[in-house]
């Protein structure tokens, strides 16, 4: 079976290129600019005919949009482009798929949630309540694709970090070497989620050909909860750097032209269930992606 990854360089994009390596099925990995050294088929997923003739061309029968516009701070400023990639692009690759009969499977966030208050985890019927641009035009795509017809597989995620591009943990590992004192936010609680882990259950579920008739809206995090200061405090943890002193603040303290979610914990009982999905705990993951990172260096 051919299948085709959108986004392919970015951090989930490059976790399919390492999980997808021994399987049987032939993977095509696009994104919009080539990178030395990742074979990469050029795809703006912005424009449909371009979708259809590579999805013909190939004869795709699967789709993973790892593909997104994730800046959501700029997003504010730039609703335009954030709306034709976070809600076009996914409409666009949801109606070419539509036409083969085929499946897609897209990423979405847990920032589809955070208008309305609440304290226990997000599952997959809560109503969207996004606070920004970013949170909107994703949950726009959402809608977008369940509207076309398609058989689809929506993963919504949280926190995303690997040892690819930037993130949260790799800015982090920066800040706690170079910085004598860092200020983070102790008031948003969610769960970190390993891009690996999320890359493997989607390979799985795609490998196993689990997605027959369990189409729908999913969630996938790591387990487990935690604040940002909490996921900075083992970020310096588990990579040695001791020496800074890490302070609890709290969001107001940071101008930000978005609201972020306060608490947005995903249940993942519906992933679990559905596709025997086991997810890591996020502690252990993070270990095993900043010792990923520490080999890099030597």
């Amino acid at each position: 079976m051919n299948i085709l990854v959108t986004g392919a360089n970015g951090q989930l994009g490059n976790e399919m290129r390492i999980v997808s390596k021994g399987s049987q099925d032939n993977y095509i990995f696009t994104d919009v600019i080539e990178i030395e050294g990742q074979e990469t088929t050029l795809l703006d997923i912005t424009k449909i005919d371009a979708i259809r003739s590579l999805v013909k061309a190939q004869d795709i029968k699967v789709i993973v949009n790892c593909a997104a516009y994730t800046n959501v701070d700029k997003a504010e400023t730039d609703h335009e482009f954030c709306e034709l990639l976070n809600a076009k692009a996914p409409e666009n690759l949801a109606i070419a798929m539509k036409e083969v009969d085929g499946l897609l499977v897209h990423i979405s966030t847990d920032y589809v949630f955070g208008g309305d208050p609440y304290n226990t985890p997000c599952k997959e019927e809560q109503k969207g309540t996004p606070t920004g641009v970013y949170g909107l035009t994703k949950l726009h795509g959402e809608q977008n694709i369940q509207k076309s017809g398609v058989n689809y597989l929506i993963f919504r995620t949280a926190w995303l970090y690997s040892e690819f591009g930037k993130n949260f943990v790799k800015t982090m590992l920066n800040l706690t070497a170079t910085k004598p004192q860092l200020k983070v936010v102790f008031d948003q609680v969610g769960t970190p989620t390993y891009a690996y882990d999320l890359a493997k259950a989607i390979y799985d579920i795609i490998e196993q050909r689990k997605y027959d008739g369990n189409t729908g809206i999913y969630h996938y995090s790591n387990e487990g909860v935690c604040s940002w200061l909490d996921f900075t405090k083992m970020i310096a943890e588990y990579s040695g750097q001791t020496s800074c002193d890490i302070q609890p603040c709290h969001s107001d303290e940071f101008s930000s032209p978005v609201k972020r979610p306060a608490f947005s914990v995903l249940d993942k009982t519906k992933v679990k269930e559905t596709f025997g999905v086991k997810v890591p705990y996020w502690t252990d993951s993070l270990k095993k992606c900043i010792n990923k990172l520490k080999l890099e260096k030597i």
